[in-house]
């Protein structure tokens, strides 16, 4: 194996994962949108309008990028982002949130997949392709401390200033910083080396035909769903343990001569950082697992996800504040377990020909999931609460993913007859 270069290039890469996941945001997004007063099928609006935005804008920006560079795609991201920031920060009604929300969601499909494609041409114009993995794996190795120092970051932040609005202006700073960062990246990375992409770009026809077939075959449709339902559950349920972390941080018996507030601020920011520690942990050593098992387990590890969601539902009704953080945190390290192995999965099982086609129905159906869980979610919790939000939506999917399961075991079996 090549030695890994680490040339002023690689460090770069570095810098934008790092600063990219310096969102203050992320660890109050919930409280925030709370302490605006809007309700929680609000929030559930928000989140789906982000996911529907994002999706239906990836492929003009990939167009985009093609035409005019990579680098001022990723560029135009970061002002959008930007803007996004000084929306939340400055305005506090509902429909100034959804202008917000649509920013952040074009700036997401102008970001997504750019990065790493410049990263795959940097070494292919080295002759680094072998390092691939491992280039890859140290880059992204740094998102994620990014992301465990961003919680206690935000944390301070809280803690300093008292409110909650204020992490979205501080939220500018590291992303003006990489701003600048990608602008010094060499013209050599602007374009793909793939010549022939532009005349293959995929289009909105094709991801939805793509799905349409999905549904028609029940294997194809249960590897989908198995590589995409858990995320999707998890992106539509992860700010409802913001509550939780809050209530937690009023009843320990530390910081009291703090507001609540402030107070809540530096545990919360505590408490993401040992999570994204752990899920970090939980990715590394995934494959790991999955060797102990001795087969893969992703589907079981779907089905655990979705359970452990239950019982943190019911936790949550009894107010056992810690049991259900502690329940909440594993669907985390269920996450992180899976995505490392849900690649792989689907190269086994999908044949080469029809890869593009199960991609991109994954992708539509991860959006359409996560924005109808979204939306569902925030209206049972506005009538019910969140604790039978959880229990309701964790139950009906997980009876959907074993109705899914028979009827694929179903096919399979007449066809080993025929």
């Amino acid at each position: 194996m090549s030695i890994l270069v680490k040339n002023r290039q690689y460090y770069k890469f570095c810098a934008y994962g790092f600063l990219k996941n310096l969102r203050f945001f992320d660890a109050f997004l919930l409280l925030f949108f709370m302490e605006s007063g809007i309700s929680f099928t609000q929030i559930g609006i928000l989140y789906a309008t982000r996911e529907i935005i994002i999706n239906v804008s990836e492929i003009p920006s990939g167009i985009l990028a093609d035409t005019y560079g990579r680098k001022k795609s990723l560029i135009v991201a970061f002002i959008l982002y930007i803007i996004s920031f000084l929306v939340f920060y400055f305005f506090n009604t509902f429909y100034f949130f959804i202008l917000a929300i649509t920013f952040f969601g074009i700036a997401d499909a102008f970001r997504t997949g750019t990065h790493k494609g410049m990263i795959m041409d940097y070494l292919a114009i080295n002759n680094w392709q072998d390092q691939k993995a491992n280039y890859y794996g140290h880059t992204r190795s740094w998102s994620q401390k990014g992301s465990a120092l961003s919680a206690l970051i935000a944390g301070f932040l809280v803690l300093y200033s008292g409110s909650y609005h204020t992490v979205f202006l501080y939220s500018v700073i590291p992303y003006l910083i990489n701003f600048i960062n990608i602008y010094s990246y060499p013209n050599s990375l602007n374009y793909s080396l793939n010549e022939s992409k532009k005349t293959q770009q995929v289009t909105l026809v094709f991801v939805f035909k793509s799905f349409i077939n999905a549904l028609k075959h029940p294997k194809v449709l249960q590897i989908i769903n198995s590589s995409s339902l858990h995320s999707s559950y998890l992106k539509a349920i992860k700010d409802y343990i913001q509550p939780v972390m809050l209530q937690i941080a009023l009843i320990i018996p530390f910081l009291m001569q703090l507001d609540p507030k402030r107070k809540s601020g530096i545990i919360i920011g505590i408490i993401y950082f040992i999570i994204f520690l752990l899920t970090s942990y939980a990715s590394k050593k995934s494959f790991k697992i999955s060797e102990a098992f001795g087969f893969n387990i992703s589907k079981l590890t779907l089905e655990i996800g979705l359970v452990t969601g239950m019982i943190c539902g019911v936790f949550y009704e009894f107010e056992l504040w810690f049991l259900t953080l502690l329940f909440f945190a594993f669907i985390y390290i269920v996450e992180n377990i899976r995505k490392p192995l849900l690649i792989g999965e689907i190269a086994d099982h999908v044949p080469p020909e029809l890869l593009t086609s199960v991609l991109s129905a994954q992708s539509f159906f991860s959006t359409i999931t996560t924005s109808i869980l979204a939306i569902s979610i925030g209206f049972i919790a506005d009538h019910f609460g969140f604790g039978i939000a959880i229990i309701i939506i964790s139950c009906i999917l997980l009876l959907f993913t074993e109705i899914l399961n028979i009827q694929t075991l179903k096919k399979f079996s007449k066809n080993s007859q025929s």
